[in-house]
């Protein structure tokens, strides 16, 4: 009986933690429900031991993108396919070729290929189009034109087996884990344009797989927290502590380090954190401060902060859910957009740098963190602004469509209790004032 108990206790114990991981955010983002990475193989042209086929990796996450050191993509064949030539990409490794002892080597023998992006300097004649970001994929909302990458490759040693199958075990590392790929699945054939559009063509054959991104299985740790000051309250309110890991037990040490993940079976890419110490021990850190109340406007400071030691954070974005984004938003020093809320009452805008001025988050040195920031003018609706119960504080904040720690409400910078010298001036009222002073004394 008591063993039954215990089982029982025990698969209580899993389920409420399965269920308490994919209720959070890491596992689904309500922001972008319908965000993915599409993964197409087309094939083009047949020939007489296999295939020509193109792939295409299509980031469809409005506010994700695939930073440095870019995009690995891994499969298994279902036969003995064998990669004889690749122009746009590069398998990692050639394999055991041996077989092939009096024709021109194959690019790749490997039954799990692993396929990495050329860099934008590939020589002409290994750069078909729409290839060689380096492994970088823009984010959907920010610049559809550079959230794909395609590849080519010539696929044979089918001969003896001409019956043509899908791969399968899709796996993708943007640029580590994270993204979990379902199957590679038939599905209608690719078509698209040529002549400048004035002839179709369709592929004779297409296969397609969707691959999902969860922070739950590519983060030990969050990676960003918030915190918040405003002119109507001295206090800040800083990160929570211990937001995304908590520091060393020696406060005079300057540098931490903080455990992420590497690649498997490669040393060439850590995503180990040399952070500043700090209290929260996150990477990132946003601040939102409320710099002024106007009678028709009100005015925020968005900071971004990079406590990282050895890393640049390149084309970064942060998203804020807050109600005031219903109205006119001008950010003075970043790109801005206001993105679908799907149903959520609050508004949504992504902020993100300007190119070749503040789109590079620079890393942190000894005597100071790397930092960029905008101010924010935003409209006030009349009916619902108030500077009460933090109601102008965001509700949310993403980096790099991470989800940032977020104080809880009891910090929040309160409004002071004898408030009335906080309201805007009514340029009515000082009129009145000045008018009825030169009266009396004139």
């Amino acid at each position: 009986m008591g063993l039954f108990l215990s089982l029982e206790r025990s698969l209580a114990l899993m389920l409420i933690s399965l269920i308490a991981a994919c209720t959070l955010s890491d596992c689904y983002d309500p922001l972008d429900p319908n965000g993915n990475i599409t993964v197409t193989f087309d094939i083009n042209q047949w020939i007489p031991e296999g295939y020509v086929a193109r792939v295409t990796i299509q980031n469809y996450y409005q506010y994700r993108h695939v930073d440095k050191p870019g995009w690995k993509l891994g499969w298994t064949w279902a036969k003995n396919e064998t990669i004889l030539s690749m122009a746009g990409a590069f398998a990692t490794k050639q394999g055991n070729c041996s077989s092939f002892k009096f024709q021109t080597p194959p690019h790749s023998c490997e039954k799990s290929p692993v396929i990495a992006d050329l860099m934008p300097d590939a020589l002409s004649e290994n750069k078909p189009d729409g290839c060689c970001h380096g492994g970088l994929l823009a984010a959907w909302a920010i610049n559809p034109s550079k959230s794909f990458s395609s590849f080519e490759m010539t696929i044979g040693n089918l001969v003896t087996n001409p019956n043509v199958q899908a791969p399968i075990n899709l796996t993708l590392m943007a640029p580590g884990p994270g993204y979990t790929c379902d199957l590679i699945e038939d599905t209608d054939p690719s078509v698209y344009s040529d002549i400048g559009g004035k002839r179709q063509l369709q592929a004779y054959r297409t296969w397609k797989s969707t691959c999902t991104y969860s922070s739950f299985v590519a983060n030990q740790a969050p990676i960003c927290c918030v915190s918040l000051s405003t002119f109507y309250n001295p206090k800040i309110t800083s990160c929570p502590t211990c937001s995304c890991v908590c520091r060393e037990a020696d406060k005079n040490t300057v540098s931490c380090i903080r455990e992420g993940y590497s690649e498997p079976e490669s040393d060439s890419f850590d995503n180990n954190d040399i952070v500043q110490c700090t209290d929260h021990m996150c990477p990132v850190r946003i601040h939102w401060h409320i710099m002024t109340n106007y009678v028709t406007h009100w005015k925020v400071k968005l900071t971004i902060s990079n406590y990282n030691y050895e890393r640049n954070y390149s084309n970064w974005n942060v998203l804020i859910q807050h109600p005031g984004f219903s109205q006119s938003t001008t950010a003075y020093s970043f790109n801005s957009k206001m993105l679908p809320s799907f149903g959520f009452s609050d508004e949504v805008a992504l902020f993100w740098g300007i190119e070749y001025y503040n789109d590079e988050l620079l890393y942190a040195e000894e005597d100071k963190v790397g930092a960029v920031s905008t101010q924010i003018l935003l409209r006030k609706d009349l009916d619902s602004f108030t500077l009460r119960n933090g109601w102008a504080l965001p509700r949310r904040i993403y980096f790099n469509g991470e989800d940032c720690q977020m104080p809880l409400p009891d910090t929040f910078p309160m409004l002071p209790n004898v408030s009335s010298s906080l309201k805007p001036t009514n340029p009515v009222f000082l009129l009145c004032i000045y008018l009825t002073f030169k009266r009396l004394f004139t």
